[in-house]
């Protein structure tokens, strides 16, 4: 059964076009050709990756990032309560406000009380400020070096200049040694991405992360497979120009230089929206979609590698929407909000202040009326003397 399912999926027509088979792409008086077996060894690079980044986060990113004065938060640990912390890893993270007011009820706590245990929870839960510039310095470090290699090898190649070139003698194109490292690289690193998802910094963007690294994996493995390499390499370059700039932009964020960020991010907005925006459909896409078939017919393979190519393209603009937020809040408020992917820390200080001028009284009954204030420290008489400044309206 295996090897008919292997026979009928390396069908010549689903691969390669029309009039073409696979014997015409093997190895022969010294001309080499991409072959789909080539890839297993993005396997073992990716463990490899996974090796160097841990490395690299605990003996270089982390004291970069102390030296670079990156400091984390302190943050207060809640009691322990048996109740919450079900509620908490069963039922979510943000209950509504009678969900809360029946576990106050049940735990003997006020309303306050338990929305304050709730924000700790949530804040022990979210990485520290350390963990978030390691990760962006070591996707910094290959995208860099990633788009820096990639120009070297693609700078005097045909096709980086002029996109037609790709389809020059098609599928006949011998595979050169450099192309083919810096391709195996880069499918290495984003299956490293793919096996690290689960455990790394998740920002609201997380399923959106999971949909273009998939993507890019197949999209990568297709291309190599059916010798789509020139294209392939052009869509990696244009990818990497820009993401070394955003994770650069994270690791001045982290440090607190706003106005380095701000002109970061500013030119990392003009190079995404060129490169993905305009370059991306009027170049790649145009070319995979009209000038591939000039001299031959549509196939199977052209039907896929350009739906995937459309689908990379609405990440694109999702993405844009996104980053179209933050400048319209920046040109609004002069400096640049936080980015809005990401889980913001909540402050015990803010929500202070709004139980002072929030009863405390629950729904229910069960902390009907003003409380006496407590006199076990500094703390419960404080909140006290804000309980009787503020009395429950009745």
């Amino acid at each position: 059964m295996l090897s008919s399912f292997n026979e009928w999926f390396w069908q010549d027509r689903f691969w390669l076009p029309p009039n073409v088979t696979w014997t015409e792409l093997e190895d022969r008086d010294g001309r080499v050709y991409p072959h789909p077996q080539d890839l297993l060894a993005a396997l073992p690079l990716a463990l490899v990756l996974l090796a160097m980044r841990l490395a690299f986060e605990r003996f270089i990113g982390l004291p970069l990032s102390r030296w670079l004065g990156v400091r984390d938060q302190t943050r207060r640990q809640v009691k322990p309560n048996a109740t919450l912390e079900k509620h908490f890893l069963t039922e979510g993270h943000r209950p509504k406000e009678p969900q809360l007011s029946l576990l106050a009820a049940q735990c003997g706590l006020t309303l306050w009380q338990t929305q304050r245990w709730f924000r700790r929870r949530r804040n022990q839960d979210r990485p520290q400020l350390t963990k978030k510039f390691c990760e962006a310095s070591w996707r910094f470090l290959f995208y860099l070096s990633s788009f820096v290699g990639g120009l070297s090898v693609l700078y005097h190649e045909s096709w980086l200049w002029a996109p037609v070139m790709c389809w020059d003698r098609y599928p006949n194109q011998t595979l050169k040694p450099s192309l083919y490292w810096w391709y195996l690289l880069e499918l290495g690193f984003y299956l490293s991405l793919l096996i690290r998802l689960p455990f790394d910094v998740k920002r609201k963007d997380f399923k959106e992360q999971v949909i273009h690294h998939l993507v890019a994996v197949i999209l990568m493995t297709f291309s190599y497979s059916a010798n789509l390499l020139r294209i392939g390499s052009l869509v990696l370059l244009l990818h990497d120009s820009s993401d070394y700039l955003l994770e650069a932009c994270k690791m001045v964020n982290y440090m607190q230089y706003q106005q380095v960020c701000d002109a970061l991010f500013l030119i990392f907005s003009f190079v995404f929206f060129y490169t993905r925006l305009v370059l991306f459909p009027t170049q790649i896409l145009y070319t995979t979609y009209y000038e591939s078939i000039t001299n031959r017919g549509p196939f199977f393979g052209y039907y896929f590698f350009n739906g995937l190519l459309m689908l990379l393209q609405l990440l694109h603009v999702f993405w844009s929407c996104l980053i179209l937020r933050m400048l319209y809040s920046f040109m609004k408020k002069g400096q640049m909000e936080k980015d809005i992917r990401s889980d913001v820390e909540e402050s015990d200080s803010s929500e202070e202040a709004a139980a002072a001028q929030e009863p405390l009284q629950l729904k229910n009954g069960a902390a009907g009326g003003p409380r006496p204030a407590p006199t076990d420290g500094p703390r419960s008489r404080g909140a006290g003397r804000l309980t009787n400044r503020h009395p429950t309206a009745t």
